[in-house]
C-alpha cells in the first residue's frame, strides 16, 4: 500500500500525519510530497521513506497512490496561500487513490457540516480511516 502524504506551508500538518503512522506501524510505503522545501524537509524528518518537492512529484505520486492525505486545500487550486497549483489540484483530483482530506479551514474552504475539531483529533481520525482501508484491501 503506498501512502502519499502532501502538504505545504510548514508541514506541520503532514509531519503529524507521518508520525502517526509511523506510531501505528502501518505497514506501507509512505512518500511526502512538499509544495516547498519546509513541507518536504519537515515530513522527511517525521519518518518519511521517500520525499519529493513540487508540482511534478505530486502529478507522479497521485498517478499509483493508494492513499493520499493533506489538507483540503490539495484539491482547490491558488490553496495554500497559491502553493497548489491547478495542475496539482487536478492530479489529486483525478486520483483513483481514496483522498482523505483533513478539514484546515483556512485559505477559503471550509466544509459545511463538519464538526470543529482540534488537529490531533483529525489525525486519529486520519489514522483510522487508513486502518479501516488497508484491513478492508486485506480482507
Amino acid at each position: 500500500m503506498k501512502i502519499v502524504v502532501i502538504d505545504g506551508q510548514g508541514g506541520r500538518l503532514g509531519q503529524l500525519v507521518v508520525e502517526a503512522i509511523q506510531k501505528e506501524n502501518i505497514a506501507c510505503e509512505l512518500v511526502a510530497v512538499g509544495t516547498n522545501s519546509v513541507a518536504t524537509g519537515a515530513m522527511m524528518k517525521a519518518g518519511a521513506q521517500a520525499g519529493a518537492t513540487g508540482e511534478n512529484p505530486v502529478i507522479v505520486a497521485a498517478r499509483d497512490a493508494d492513499i493520499i492525505v493533506g489538507p483540503i486545500g490539495i484539491i482547490s487550486a491558488d490553496s495554500l496561500l497559491g502553493e497548489i497549483t491547478p495542475a496539482m489540484a487536478v492530479a489529486v483530483g483525478q486520483s483513483k487513490a481514496l483522498k482523505l482530506l483533513i478539514p484546515v479551514n483556512r485559505c477559503q474552504n471550509q466544509v459545511i457540516g463538519v464538526k470543529d475539531m482540534s488537529m490531533s483529533e483529525l489525525i486519529r481520525e486520519t489514522i483510522l480511516r487508513i486502518k479501516q482501508y488497508a484491513e478492508s484491501q486485506e480482507a
